[in-house]
């Protein structure tokens, strides 16, 4: 398996009534299609397009693996990741940039990403790296 940039991540709607897990290589991507209502079928039915989870992963296989290991657990101990990371359920990509300008040094969707992810966060605690 190729490496690449893989994101696992739990979407919920206005009263957190549902919550849809995916998988995508695209985060930023694939958040703006939620946000605009793209994907049809559930996500757009519900009207999932809060991120309010994600895990970062360079191997698809692993990526994969984790989707399915959350989409087989009880609501509630979804709930008990996302709030461990999220307590107050805030839209992660509420601040997101949607397209950076190169000669602005803003960083990408992926840095951003990566940079405040769940998994990115215990990486750098556990290499000593201060944000």
């Amino acid at each position: 398996m190729r490496d690449h940039n893989y994101y696992v991540y739990i979407v919920t709607n206005k009263h957190r009534t549902t919550l849809y897990i995916g998988m995508t290589n695209d985060l930023g991507r694939r958040i703006v299609e939620h946000k605009n209502g793209e994907i049809a079928g559930f996500t757009q039915r519900y009207h999932l397009n809060r991120l309010v989870w994600f895990e970062y992963f360079r191997d698809v296989t692993t990526a994969i693996a984790r989707e399915k290991e959350l989409k087989g657990w009880l609501r509630s101990k979804k709930i008990a990741l996302i709030e461990k990371e999220n307590p107050r359920w805030f839209d992660l990509s509420a601040n997101w940039k949607q397209e950076p300008r190169i000669d602005d040094g803003w960083p990408s969707v992926e840095e951003m990403v990566r940079d405040s992810s769940p998994a990115s966060r215990a990486q750098n605690d556990s290499l000593g790296v201060v944000p």
